[in-house]
């Protein structure tokens, strides 16, 4: 059987010390000579597993501050290879489908499993939204945070890691901004909220699919569009 190397056992270590001390997203680990002295190794065999811990998304620097536990728990920041995709409406309307295909299964087994702290947090992040589309700024990440906290309450922590994957903010960004898909958001959000709050399971599975399907219709509208500016006149 091959031999470890040092710095993959490193950083083995360092994702042990993390899961020992149930360190949360955002905390920070510490110093670097602490940390040396605890895993009993030499500070350049951890600056060496720190960096393969950052380059999994597992870890983040902040310059000045030290190193913390990343929000992205080791997903990759684009998994889906989709960041040099040149056509983003395109792009965007195919991961609908997918979203299609699973949120609103997602959504029923929330109303099924959600307990009163789960669907707090749930009308906090539907909340936040609110706020921001009423301030007029930018909503795309909140409104991937509602999701997720849609996916951690159904009880699948495999779906849970799934919902930022399937989700490109940046992509939807524009598309977002349009007044119809805010009001969609703002109606939509609150009663898949509410039909998880009262475990309402085809309630809130319906209202998951007209959600996303007219996110869907918004950004066929917008492909379709483009695809007919790109006809030339004959």
């Amino acid at each position: 059987m091959a031999r470890q190397p040092l710095t993959e056992k490193v950083a083995d270590d360092i994702i042990q010390l993390i899961r020992q001390s149930k360190m949360r997203p955002g905390e920070r680990l510490a110093n670097e000579y602490e940390l040396a002295q605890k895993l009993n190794v030499g500070r350049g065999s951890l600056r060496e597993a720190i960096k393969i811990l950052i380059s999994r998304n597992i870890l983040f620097v902040k310059q000045g501050s030290g190193t913390f536990v990343s929000a992205g728990q080791g997903i990759p920041t684009d998994p889906l290879g989709l960041t040099f995709v040149e056509n983003r409406v395109k792009m965007a309307t195919d991961l609908i489908e997918i979203r299609l295909m699973v949120e609103p299964e997602i959504a029923a087994m929330a109303a099924a499993n959600a307990g009163p702290v789960d669907s707090e947090k749930i009308y906090r992040a539907a909340e936040l939204v609110e706020h921001l589309i009423g301030e007029g700024e930018e909503y795309s990440q909140a409104d991937v945070d509602f999701h997720r906290k849609v996916a951690e309450a159904s009880g699948n922590m495999v779906i849970t890691s799934l919902i930022p994957i399937i989700h490109t903010e940046e992509a939807l960004a524009e598309v977002n901004q349009s007044p119809g898909f805010v009001e969609n958001v703002r109606k939509y959000h609150k009663i898949i909220a509410d039909s998880i709050a009262f475990g309402e399971i085809k309630d809130a599975k319906y209202a998951m699919f007209m959600h996303l399907n007219l996110l869907r219709e918004a950004l066929l509208d917008r492909f379709i569009g483009e695809r007919e500016q790109r006809v030339p006149n004959l």
